[in-house]
């Protein structure tokens, strides 16, 4: 077994913290100045572990390794969620860097705004497979201010360079270390999950058009709610999901906008968008084909029309079953009998490498399974279990 230095790794994630540290957490939005100059931290650290380091024109931050292959690509994403945790992301990151400087054969990359703060999702990971076009980049906004992602760039240093393209020929696979963001691990007391996939996430907008009116001039025999129809339709929806989901399947109703959102006037429009996740199609496409039979027998009973637009249907991304093996061979071997195979119920870079290299994830258990949250943790004990079996799984990868 490759020796990691767990002291050292542990010092980084805790340097790292204190760049744009809240509270117990971190606030670091993407191209934020506390980004960037985590950023730059990274690339010191990558130097110093003797990759050469380099940042593109979307942000991703690459650390090369000099010598021959094979190689393994290691990496997550640095920017956080607004007031949020310090492992998430930065967790995968410090790991790949572990495993560079105990001298293993690894690139190292953090990709830019998995966290989303901008439109369009994940543009570090799909721009470094070829799957971010100019035209995509020309539109997409900061989903909090609206700033627009080439005015982010330009502010941030960025503007007209070129962005990276990863080399499937170049790496054995890619390796993404991760906080489970949930209790799975923890309930069952157990210290690693080697994910077996990474759930699809599908997106829908409903819009319900009412009337617009007095609230107490219209009696509730004349009224026509969006607002209520809405409600109504959403509690439908969760009467009869658990008939038609997986073990595993989540579904969340993200925002409610009442139009024109007065105390005293009844809503003429109500907007949901709503997501249902997981890693099986025919989960998925039984779930879809229940919304829109629900939305069919809302509009049968309703007086307030629905319209159901579906806005993004991901695929699946099944881990590679040879990276998985080196995984599960490695947690067995730093903690035996104290792991398990689960999926992600989260959305992660790796489903985007994983269209054009092999790709696998290793979870390490989150302290009341509390993340997107300045109060995300996970003991330090499980941190360094979980870089162990990374760089265990490394040196079995590249030796196969």
């Amino acid at each position: 077994m490759t020796a990691i230095d767990t002291r050292a790794f542990l010092a980084d994630l805790y340097e790292l913290r204190e760049i744009g540290r809240f509270r117990t957490g971190v606030h670091r939005p993407t191209f934020s100045a506390a980004d960037m100059e985590s950023r730059r931290w990274l690339m010191a650290r990558l130097e110093a572990c003797g990759l050469d380091a380099s940042i593109d024109g979307i942000g991703n931050v690459l650390g090369r390794h000099r010598g021959p292959g094979p190689h393994l690509l290691v990496g997550s994403h640095i920017e956080t969620q607004n007031e949020a945790g310090w492992l998430d992301g930065a967790l995968g990151v410090v790991a790949g860097v572990a495993l560079a400087r105990a001298g293993l054969p690894v690139d190292v990359v953090a990709f830019a705004d998995e966290e989303g703060h901008f439109s369009g999702g994940f543009l570090g990971s799909r721009s470094a497979i070829g799957d971010l076009t100019e035209a995509e980049m020309d539109e997409a906004r900061n989903r909090t201010d609206g700033t627009p992602l080439r005015a982010a760039l330009a502010g941030a240093g960025l503007a007209g360079l070129p962005r990276m393209r990863l080399d499937p020929a170049r790496y054995r696979g890619f390796l993404e270390m991760h906080i489970e963001q949930g209790t799975q691990l923890e309930s069952a007391g157990l210290h690693l999950g080697v994910v077996s996939g990474i759930v699809a996430i599908w997106q829908f907008r409903i819009d319900f058009a009412g009337n617009q009116d007095h609230a107490g001039g219209t009696t509730m025999a004349e009224r026509r709610d969006a607002g209520l129809s809405a409600v109504r339709l959403l509690a439908a929806i969760d009467r009869e999901f658990p008939k038609v989901c997986g073990p595993r399947s989540t579904w969340t109703t993200g925002r409610i906008t009442l139009d024109p959102g007065g105390f005293s006037i009844i809503p003429g429009r109500a907007e949901v968008y709503f997501q249902f996740r997981d890693v099986a199609m025919p989960v998925l496409e039984r779930m879809e084909a229940c919304l829109e039979a629900l939305v069919r027998e809302s509009n049968r009973r309703e007086r307030c029309p629905a319209t159901l637009t579906a806005l993004a249907k991901a695929v699946p991304a099944p881990c590679d079953p040879a990276l998985m093996r080196a995984l599960s061979e490695a947690a067995e071997s730093v903690c035996p009998g104290s792991w398990q195979v689960m999926p992600s119920g989260a959305g992660h870079d790796a489903q985007n490498v994983a269209r054009i290299l092999p790709a696998a994830m290793l979870f390490v258990p989150s302290i009341g399974g509390i993340s997107h949250h300045w109060a995300e943790d996970t003991a330090d004990a499980d941190l360094a279990l979980g870089v162990r079996a990374l760089g265990d799984a490394a040196v079995r990868v590249l030796a196969g």
